[in-house]
């Protein structure tokens, strides 16, 4: 009985923390997961195990796979899911909580619990992303794509298997995002003023030359 329950919740985080990384992803894992009888899905989630909803999230995992990978592309589309993996995060961890077996109040916990981790993992990913679109080199973006995409393989993988495990590795990644992430938005900060700096010289150096 223990280790079913923390195995629900587990699964239950893992939803909203992948799902902020790449929903598709964790649909398509979970779905699989589920489909090939790997792992018994709570009722809630059952619904990624259907043909039509996998081959869905297969497309739109495949458009992720090559947008995610585009210096600037990439942001923009981390700013156009932060509308879509944050809600379906907290749907994925509320259907995932009902194998707590404690109705409503399970689904509200899971709700708040995996919109917050959907939201943490989501901000992390998208203010790595923003930093390392300042380098014009493609190899550090492809690098931290392909990480994102295999730690939500692994990442699930090890929450269905191992939950005590996964449990403690995602209380670790909370704590280095709380240190990271304000790190990393006062270097977007600072690159931000650096190059509005640089236009600001140009017409500086015209209005000088305008009054000699």
């Amino acid at each position: 009985m223990e280790s079913q329950t923390i195995q629900s919740i587990a699964l239950m985080l893992g939803a909203g923390w992948a799902s902020g990384l790449n929903l598709y992803a964790a649909m398509l894992v979970l779905g699989w997961m589920g489909a090939s009888g790997q792992a018994d899905l709570p009722p809630g989630l059952d619904i990624l195990s259907n043909p039509m909803v996998m081959s869905a999230a297969g497309l739109m995992f495949v458009v992720e796979f090559f947008a995610d990978k585009v210096p600037g592309l990439d942001s923009l589309w981390d700013a156009v899911h932060t509308f879509i993996r944050i809600p379906a995060g907290a749907l994925m961890a509320a259907g995932a909580a009902q194998g707590l077996d404690m109705g409503n109040a399970g689904e509200l916990i899971g709700l708040i619990l995996g919109g917050g981790l959907a939201t943490t993992s989501h901000v992390s990913k998208a203010s790595a992303r923003a930093l390392i679109n300042t380098s014009p080199e493609p190899v550090t973006n492809w690098t931290a794509s392909v990480t994102e995409d295999a730690a939500v393989v692994g990442g699930l993988w090890t929450a269905l298997n191992y939950p005590w495990l996964f449990v403690l590795l995602l209380i670790l990644f909370i704590l280095l995002a709380i240190w990271l992430v304000p790190k990393i938005w006062r270097l977007l900060k600072a690159a931000g003023k650096t190059v509005s700096g640089w236009f600001r010289k140009p017409r500086l150096t015209k209005n000088i030359e305008k009054t000699d």
